[in-house]
């Protein structure tokens, strides 16, 4: 069975995904469990069912999760998410339009993702130095640093529509 692929959103919903990303957004790597590898994740978060409804139909794979309020005055939470490849093809098309330091994330997977990331989880020990490496950099990379201290993101070659 083929894996679900991401669909190709036009130039004015990728915007639209790169703003919800940049604002409401994270681009992670998580563990699903504490002995596996980082995995690539991309969620958006909102207290707006509307938006994570959107963004589902829109780029055509994901899912929606809810959290309900922890008090009677809190709005219950909805977050779409998106993981992997299917994270790794959204952030292709999304990544000319983002705008904080989530571009500097997303152009570092990019670049380096799939080179450290064996399709088949085996990891040598050349591999592992590299993942490692890599998840150092990237955890480097966050809103805590300095715009200025981060490198201007390069563009990709294409752009989505």
């Amino acid at each position: 069975m083929q894996p679900r692929t991401v669909a190709n959103l036009s130039t004015s919903d990728a915007a639209y995904l790169a703003g919800l990303i940049d604002g409401e957004g994270t681009i992670a790597l998580s563990r699903r469990h504490a002995r596996d590898n980082r995995q690539l994740v991309v969620t958006i978060s909102t207290t707006e069912s509307v938006l994570v409804d959107w963004a589902l139909r829109t780029i055509r794979v994901g899912k929606i999760t809810s959290k309900k309020p922890a008090a009677l005055h809190h709005a219950p939470g909805f977050t779409y998410v998106i993981s992997n490849r299917q994270a790794l093809a959204l952030l292709k098309q999304v990544m000319p339009f983002l705008k904080s330091y989530k571009a500097h994330r997303a152009r570092l997977v990019l670049d380096n993702y799939l080179n450290v990331t064996p399709r088949n989880g085996k990891y040598s020990l050349q591999t592992r130095t590299a993942r490692a490496e890599f998840e150092g950099k990237f955890a480097a990379t966050s809103i805590r640093k300095k715009a200025s201290s981060l490198p201007e993101p390069v563009p990709p070659t294409a752009t989505p529509g």
